[in-house]
């Protein structure tokens, strides 16, 4: 493995350093969000609970469901569809977590909405309620991208690994002088 050298990267700012490192370990929400938005976003995550969306966001429908379940299924109308327009619920969610949303498998991008639906139940509104939980998840899922902060123990690990590329390039840099200089001496130019 070829090793890659520290030194363009200690002229940067951190905010810079991090969006890079961001982008090397693959993080897509991570490019097109500085890192304040992904902070933000993170504080919202922790603070995240199923009622936080609020229900009046998407229109909620229902129809018969298919399948085993004999004549109930016939009857009656007790599968739940939600379906919720992106615009509409990216007012509710942090930035940093759009590309992410839009990229999940629930979105039909025709119709550029988040299309849920649930016949779990034989209950209209355990089945409406389980189609509010797979949003909450969606969006759950979503956050998982966002890549975790850095612990102490290990910005003082780059720390070090900085100031020993530093070093090591000083140390060549001098050797290589003194290279030169004694060439100079001896004149074999």
């Amino acid at each position: 493995m070829a090793r890659v050298s520290v030194r363009p990267i200690l002229s940067l700012t951190n905010t810079q350093r991090t969006l890079i490192i961001y982008k090397f370990r693959g993080f897509a929400s991570a490019r097109e969000s500085s890192v304040e938005e992904i902070q933000a976003a993170r504080k919202w995550l922790e603070k995240l609970h199923a009622d936080a969306i609020p229900q009046s966001v998407g229109e909620l429908s229902f129809s018969r469901s298919s399948g085993p379940g004999g004549q109930n299924v016939n009857k009656v109308n007790s599968k739940a569809t939600l379906k919720v327009p992106l615009d509409a619920l990216l007012k509710h969610v942090p930035s940093a977590l759009h590309s992410e949303i839009r990229s999940s498998r629930y979105v039909a991008p025709k119709s550029n909405a988040v299309i849920i639906q649930a016949d779990d139940s034989r209950k209209q509104s355990d089945n409406a309620q389980s189609c509010y939980a797979r949003l909450h998840q969606v969006v759950v899922e979503a956050g998982r991208v966002l890549p975790g902060e850095t612990s102490a123990a290990q910005a003082e690990r780059v720390k070090n690994l900085q100031k020993a590329d530093n070093e090591r390039r000083v140390k060549t840099k001098k050797l290589h002088g003194s290279k030169k200089n004694s060439r100079k001496s001896r004149g074999d130019d």
